[in-house]
Protein backbone atom coordinates (compact mmCIF):
# COMPACT_ATOMS: atom_id res chain seq x y z
CA UNK A 1 0.00 0.00 0.00
CA UNK A 2 1.46 3.60 -0.94
CA UNK A 3 2.33 6.21 1.50
CA UNK A 4 1.06 9.69 1.49
CA UNK A 5 4.67 10.44 0.73
CA UNK A 6 4.39 8.15 -1.97
CA UNK A 7 1.18 10.09 -3.25
CA UNK A 8 3.65 13.37 -3.19
CA UNK A 9 6.00 11.56 -5.16
CA UNK A 10 3.59 10.90 -7.61
CA UNK A 11 1.75 14.00 -8.15
CA UNK A 12 5.49 15.66 -8.45
CA UNK A 13 6.00 13.31 -11.40
CA UNK A 14 2.48 13.18 -13.08
CA UNK A 15 3.11 14.28 -16.54
CA UNK A 16 -0.05 17.26 -15.80
CA UNK A 17 2.11 18.65 -13.33
CA UNK A 18 5.40 18.98 -15.53
CA UNK A 19 5.42 22.45 -15.40
CA UNK A 20 5.55 23.08 -11.90
CA UNK A 21 8.45 20.51 -11.35
CA UNK A 22 10.43 21.83 -13.89
CA UNK A 23 10.16 25.35 -11.90
CA UNK A 24 11.20 23.22 -8.74
CA UNK A 25 7.25 24.16 -7.46
CA UNK A 26 6.30 21.61 -4.93
CA UNK A 27 2.48 21.12 -4.89
CA UNK A 28 0.93 22.05 -1.51
CA UNK A 29 -1.24 19.92 0.74
CA UNK A 30 -1.44 18.47 4.17
CA UNK A 31 -2.12 15.15 4.98
CA UNK A 32 -1.67 12.75 7.83
CA UNK A 33 -2.85 9.39 8.79
CA UNK A 34 -4.49 10.00 11.95
CA UNK A 35 -6.23 13.60 10.70
CA UNK A 36 -9.70 13.89 11.72
CA UNK A 37 -10.90 16.98 9.84
CA UNK A 38 -10.10 17.73 6.52
CA UNK A 39 -10.17 21.26 4.73
CA UNK A 40 -10.87 21.44 1.10
CA UNK A 41 -10.54 24.65 -0.70
CA UNK A 42 -9.90 25.67 -4.22
CA UNK A 43 -5.98 26.52 -4.88
CA UNK A 44 -3.22 27.67 -3.62
CA UNK A 45 -2.49 31.30 -4.14
CA UNK A 46 0.71 32.79 -5.47
CA UNK A 47 1.39 33.73 -1.95
CA UNK A 48 0.78 30.24 -0.57
CA UNK A 49 3.18 28.93 -3.28
CA UNK A 50 5.97 31.19 -2.71
CA UNK A 51 5.74 30.96 1.15
CA UNK A 52 5.26 26.26 0.46
CA UNK A 53 3.02 26.87 3.18
CA UNK A 54 -1.24 26.86 2.88
CA UNK A 55 -3.28 29.59 4.51
CA UNK A 56 -0.04 31.00 5.83
CA UNK A 57 -1.96 34.89 5.15
CA UNK A 58 -5.02 36.61 6.72
CA UNK A 59 -6.76 34.48 4.94
CA UNK A 60 -5.60 31.53 7.50
CA UNK A 61 -5.79 33.86 10.22
CA UNK A 62 -9.49 34.37 9.93
CA UNK A 63 -9.99 30.44 9.44
CA UNK A 64 -8.16 29.65 12.47
CA UNK A 65 -10.28 32.34 13.97
CA UNK A 66 -13.56 30.80 12.97
CA UNK A 67 -12.14 27.17 13.66
CA UNK A 68 -11.19 27.48 17.30
CA UNK A 69 -7.59 26.20 16.76
CA UNK A 70 -3.79 27.68 17.07
CA UNK A 71 -1.75 27.44 14.18
CA UNK A 72 0.06 24.36 15.74
CA UNK A 73 -3.08 22.42 15.69
CA UNK A 74 -4.06 24.00 12.94
CA UNK A 75 -0.50 22.51 11.09
CA UNK A 76 -0.69 19.17 12.57
CA UNK A 77 -0.99 16.78 9.35
CA UNK A 78 -2.36 14.30 11.93
CA UNK A 79 -5.21 16.82 13.04
CA UNK A 80 -6.01 18.91 10.45
CA UNK A 81 -5.47 17.70 6.89
CA UNK A 82 -5.79 20.54 4.21
CA UNK A 83 -6.51 18.95 0.19
CA UNK A 84 -7.34 21.80 -2.15
CA UNK A 85 -8.80 20.90 -4.93
CA UNK A 86 -5.52 21.55 -7.42
CA UNK A 87 -2.50 21.35 -5.27
CA UNK A 88 -0.95 24.50 -7.33
CA UNK A 89 -1.47 27.76 -8.20
CA UNK A 90 -3.30 28.27 -11.32
CA UNK A 91 -2.57 31.42 -12.24
CA UNK A 92 -4.13 34.96 -12.91
CA UNK A 93 -7.45 35.36 -14.60
CA UNK A 94 -9.44 38.07 -15.35
CA UNK A 95 -11.26 38.40 -11.97
CA UNK A 96 -8.99 36.95 -9.68
CA UNK A 97 -6.89 33.63 -9.68
CA UNK A 98 -8.10 31.02 -12.23
CA UNK A 99 -9.85 27.93 -11.40
CA UNK A 100 -8.25 24.71 -9.72
CA UNK A 101 -7.54 22.47 -13.17
CA UNK A 102 -10.55 19.84 -14.22
CA UNK A 103 -9.89 16.48 -12.94
CA UNK A 104 -7.11 17.22 -10.34
CA UNK A 105 -9.10 16.71 -7.32
CA UNK A 106 -11.09 13.17 -8.68
CA UNK A 107 -7.54 11.83 -9.40
CA UNK A 108 -5.77 12.65 -6.21
CA UNK A 109 -8.40 12.92 -3.53
CA UNK A 110 -9.47 9.52 -3.24
CA UNK A 111 -6.05 8.10 -2.51
CA UNK A 112 -5.28 10.17 -0.11
CA UNK A 113 -8.53 9.74 1.58
CA UNK A 114 -7.30 6.29 2.08
CA UNK A 115 -4.65 7.04 3.83
CA UNK A 116 -6.80 9.23 6.27
CA UNK A 117 -9.13 6.58 7.80
CA UNK A 118 -10.13 8.82 10.97
CA UNK A 119 -11.66 11.29 9.10
CA UNK A 120 -14.76 12.68 10.67
CA UNK A 121 -15.66 16.02 8.96
CA UNK A 122 -14.67 17.32 5.85
CA UNK A 123 -14.92 21.35 6.00
CA UNK A 124 -15.89 22.28 1.78
CA UNK A 125 -14.38 25.89 1.61
CA UNK A 126 -15.82 27.84 -1.63
CA UNK A 127 -18.08 27.15 -4.53
CA UNK A 128 -15.17 24.81 -6.15
CA UNK A 129 -15.29 22.62 -3.27
CA UNK A 130 -18.82 22.84 -2.51
CA UNK A 131 -19.56 21.97 -6.33
CA UNK A 132 -17.40 18.90 -6.38
CA UNK A 133 -18.58 17.33 -3.05
CA UNK A 134 -22.20 18.27 -2.35
CA UNK A 135 -23.23 18.44 -6.48
CA UNK A 136 -26.83 18.71 -6.23
CA UNK A 137 -27.37 18.68 -2.98
CA UNK A 138 -26.01 22.32 -2.88
CA UNK A 139 -28.30 24.94 -2.74
CA UNK A 140 -29.39 27.82 -5.93
CA UNK A 141 -26.26 30.05 -4.39
CA UNK A 142 -22.88 29.68 -2.22
CA UNK A 143 -24.70 31.68 0.98
CA UNK A 144 -27.92 29.59 0.79
CA UNK A 145 -25.60 26.47 1.10
CA UNK A 146 -24.13 28.03 3.77
CA UNK A 147 -26.46 29.16 5.94
CA UNK A 148 -27.84 25.57 5.19
CA UNK A 149 -24.34 24.09 6.88
CA UNK A 150 -26.68 21.79 9.42
CA UNK A 151 -28.34 20.03 6.44
CA UNK A 152 -24.44 18.45 5.27
CA UNK A 153 -23.74 17.78 9.21
CA UNK A 154 -22.25 15.21 10.19
CA UNK A 155 -19.90 14.76 6.98
CA UNK A 156 -19.41 18.13 5.38
CA UNK A 157 -19.68 21.59 6.74
CA UNK A 158 -19.31 24.12 3.90
CA UNK A 159 -18.61 28.00 4.64
CA UNK A 160 -17.73 30.94 2.40
CA UNK A 161 -13.86 31.82 1.67
CA UNK A 162 -12.00 33.56 5.09
CA UNK A 163 -10.71 35.83 2.52
CA UNK A 164 -10.86 39.41 4.59
CA UNK A 165 -12.38 40.40 1.31
CA UNK A 166 -15.69 38.65 2.53
CA UNK A 167 -16.02 40.89 5.32
CA UNK A 168 -18.66 43.05 3.28
CA UNK A 169 -20.31 39.39 2.74
CA UNK A 170 -20.29 38.76 6.48
CA UNK A 171 -21.82 42.08 7.57
CA UNK A 172 -24.82 40.83 5.35
CA UNK A 173 -25.20 37.96 6.74
CA UNK A 174 -25.16 38.38 10.58
CA UNK A 175 -25.89 34.90 11.37
CA UNK A 176 -22.65 33.45 10.18
CA UNK A 177 -20.98 34.83 13.36
CA UNK A 178 -23.99 34.59 15.44
CA UNK A 179 -24.97 31.05 14.79
CA UNK A 180 -22.63 29.35 11.95
CA UNK A 181 -19.44 29.93 13.56
CA UNK A 182 -20.01 28.42 17.20
CA UNK A 183 -21.58 25.36 15.53
CA UNK A 184 -18.66 24.87 13.67
CA UNK A 185 -15.94 25.48 17.06
CA UNK A 186 -18.27 23.17 18.74
CA UNK A 187 -17.76 20.58 16.08
CA UNK A 188 -13.95 21.33 15.60
CA UNK A 189 -13.92 21.01 19.21
CA UNK A 190 -15.23 17.79 20.26
CA UNK A 191 -13.57 15.92 17.44
CA UNK A 192 -10.30 17.22 18.46
CA UNK A 193 -10.57 16.30 22.14
CA UNK A 194 -11.42 13.07 21.55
Amino acid sequence: MPSIEDIRRAVIADPANQAYTERGIQPLFQAGSRARILIIGQAPGLKAEERQRLFADPSGDNLRSWLGVDEETFYNANQLAILPMDFYYPGKGKSGDLPPRKGFAQKWHPQLFSMMPQLELTLLIGQYAQEYYLRDRRKRTLTETVKAYGNYLPQYFPLVHPSPRNNIWQAKNPWFKVELIPSLQENVAQILDK
